[in-house]
C-alpha cells in the first residue's frame, strides 16, 4: 500500500490515526513524504518504508496495489497517484476524475476527522483518538523546561516577538525556559530570549534535530507555540500546551476539544495576560 502525504510536521501528525487504520488492513505501508520527516515517521510505528517525496510531482513508484491520497483533494495529488498504476485508489472525489469514486471534500472539517472519514467511506476503520507517538530514542536536552516556539512558516501564523518575550519572562520566574525554532528562525529566537532576559544558551533554534525536538516536547512542562508542528507534537505527547492561532481556523487544525491540557487562543487582540492565564490553566490540569 502506498500513501501520499508529502507535507510538513503538523500534516503528518494529524494523519497518524488514518495511517494506523491503513496499516491494520495492509501487510506493508509505504509513505511518500519528505525525507527530513523520517525521525517522526519512525515514531508513528505504522510505516514500513518511507519513500522520500518532496511534494507534488515528485512521486516515483509503480504498482502499489492500493494507493491512498492523504495529501489533499486536488487534481495534482490524484494524478500523481494514478500515475503509479494502482489497482485501487482511495481518495476524495474530484470533478476532473469522474470515474474515481470517493466522498466529497468537506472544507470545514477537522483534519484528523477528514482522513478518518475518507477511510470510513472506503470501509476502513480508523480511530481519530490515536494521535500519540512513541518516545524518541534520545533524551531531552532540557528536561522539564517550558518550550516557547515563536516562529512559523507563514507570517500570518506568527504572534509578535515582544508578546512571546513577555510571556517567556514571566514563565522564567518559576521554570527553565528554552526558545525553539528552525535555523532560519534563530534570529527571531534570539530576539525573544533577549527580550525575556534569558541567556543565549536558552536558544535552541537551529541547534537540535527533529528527534531531539520531539524528546524536548515530550518531556516539557509546557509548550507555548504558534500554530505549527511543535503544537501538534505537544498534542501527540500530552504535554500541556497553549497554541496561538492566526489565520488558520483551530476548528480544523487545533488540538482535540476533549483534551483539556491543550488551550487554543486567537491572536487578533491577544494579550500577554491571556496567554499566561491559559498557561497556568493547562498546567493546573491533573489527569
Amino acid at each position: 500500500m502506498l500513501v501520499l502525504r508529502a507535507l510538513g510536521i503538523g500534516d503528518l501528525l494529524v494523519a497518524v490515526p488514518a495511517l494506523r487504520g491503513l496499516r491494520r488492513v495492509s501487510d506493508r505501508l509505504v509513505l511518500a513524504a519528505p525525507a527530513w520527516l523520517a525521525p517522526l515517521v519512525d515514531l508513528t510505528g505504522c510505516v514500513d518504508t518511507l519513500l522520500p517525496t518532496a511534494g507534488l510531482g515528485a512521486l516515483r513508484y509503480r504498482d502499489p496495489g492500493v494507493a491512498v491520497n492523504l495529501h489533499g483533494a486536488g487534481p495534482e495529488s490524484i494524478a500523481d497517484l494514478l500515475a503509479t498504476l494502482p489497482t485501487r485508489l482511495i481518495t476524495h472525489r474530484h470533478p476532473a476524475f469522474p470515474a474515481v469514486p470517493g466522498p466529497e471534500w468537506v472544507e470545514e472539517q477537522h483534519e484528523v476527522h477528514r482522513w478518518c472519514r475518507l477511510l470510513a467511506w472506503h470501509d476502513i476503520p480508523a480511530d481519530p483518538g490515536e494521535l500519540d507517538l512513541a518516545l524518541p530514542h534520545v533524551a531531552s536536552v532540557a528536561p522539564g523546561a517550558v518550550v516557547v516556539h515563536p516562529g512559523a512558516s507563514v507570517a500570518q501564523r506568527r504572534w509578535d516577538a515582544d508578546g512571546f518575550a513577555a510571556v517567556a519572562r514571566e514563565l522564567a520566574a518559576a521554570h527553565r525556559v528554552v526558545i525553539t525554532g528552525s535555523a532560519a528562525e534563530r534570529d527571531l529566537a534570539v530576539t525573544v530570549a533577549t527580550g525575556a532576559g534569558l541567556p543565549e544558551s536558552s536558544v535552541l533554534a537551529g541547534e537540535i534535530d527533529l528527534a531531539e525536538l520531539a524528546a524536548l516536547v515530550a518531556d516539557a512542562a509546557l509548550v507555548v507555540t504558534n500554530d505549527t508542528g511543535t503544537g501538534h507534537l505537544a498534542t501527540a505527547y500530552g504535554t500541556p500546551s497553549v497554541v496561538l492561532f492566526g489565520a488558520t481556523p483551530p476548528r480544523r487544525w487545533g488540538p482535540p476539544a476533549d483534551r483539556p491540557r491543550h488551550a487554543v487562543l486567537r491572536t487578533g487582540s491577544l494579550t500577554v495576560a491571556d496567554v499566561l492565564a491559559a498557561a497556568h490553566r493547562v498546567l493546573s490540569v491533573r489527569l
